[in-house]
C-alpha cells in the first residue's frame, strides 16, 4: 500500500509581507519545496497590495499544487490598523484557496508553537530552529514570515484530523 502524500501550504498573512511555505508529507517524512514571502511596496494603495498578494498567491498554488491550505488565525494586538490590513490579506489568502478548491485550515499562533516546539509561548527564534530542525534545513528559512508559514504548515501536517461521523451514525444518533 502506498504512503498518502500530502501538500499543505502554510500562509503567514500580512499586507507588507505574506509569508508562504509549500511542505510536503509522505510516510511521516516532511520535505520543504519552497518557501519564501509574497512582498508590496508600502507606497503601493491597499488595493494594489492585495492583487498583487492575489495573483502572486494564486500563482504559487498553480505552480506548486498544495492539496490543503493552512493559514495563521488573525491575532488581535493593540495595533488595530495592523490588524485590519493583516486581515484583508487573510481574506485574499481565503478567496484563492476557495476559487481552487482548497480545504483551509485556521490555527492560532499559540496552536502553531506548541504543534511545532511543544511550547504554547515558544519565542519565534525557537520555533524558527524547530522548523529547521523538522525539515533538516541547515538554515532557519528566511525571512520570518516564510519560517512562520512553514511552521504553520508543519502544525497542519501534523494535527490529527478526526473523518465527520458519516450521515448514517448522525441519524442514529438524532433518534436515540
Amino acid at each position: 500500500m502506498a504512503a498518502e502524500i500530502r501538500r499543505a501550504l502554510g500562509i503567514d498573512p500580512g499586507t507588507a509581507r505574506l509569508g508562504y511555505a509549500v511542505i510536503e508529507s509522505c510516510a511521516g517524512k516532511l520535505t520543504l519545496i519552497e518557501c519564501g514571502c509574497v512582498t508590496t511596496p508600502s507606497t503601493a494603495r491597499m488595493e494594489q497590495r492585495l492583487r498583487h498578494i492575489y495573483e502572486e498567491t494564486l500563482g504559487i498554488i498553480d505552480r506548486l499544487s498544495p492539496t490543503e491550505i493552512a493559514v495563521e488565525e488573525l491575532f488581535f494586538a493593540k495595533n488595530v490598523t495592523t490588524a485590519v490590513t493583516v486581515g484583508q490579506a487573510r481574506g485574499v489568502a481565503l478567496l484563492v484557496a476557495a476559487q481552487r478548491d482548497l480545504e483551509v485550515s485556521e490555527y492560532k499562533p499559540m496552536q502553531v508553537k506548541q504543534a511545532v516546539h511543544g511550547y504554547g509561548l515558544a519565542t519565534k527564534a525557537q520555533v524558527g530552529e524547530m522548523v529547521r530542525v523538522l525539515l533538516h534545513l541547515d538554515a532557519i528559512p528566511t525571512p520570518d514570515d516564510a519560517a512562520d508559514a512553514a511552521a504553520i504548515a508543519i502544525c497542519h501536517l501534523n494535527t490529527l484530523r478526526i473523518p465527520q461521523l458519516a450521515p448514517a451514525a448522525s441519524t442514529e444518533r438524532r433518534r436515540g
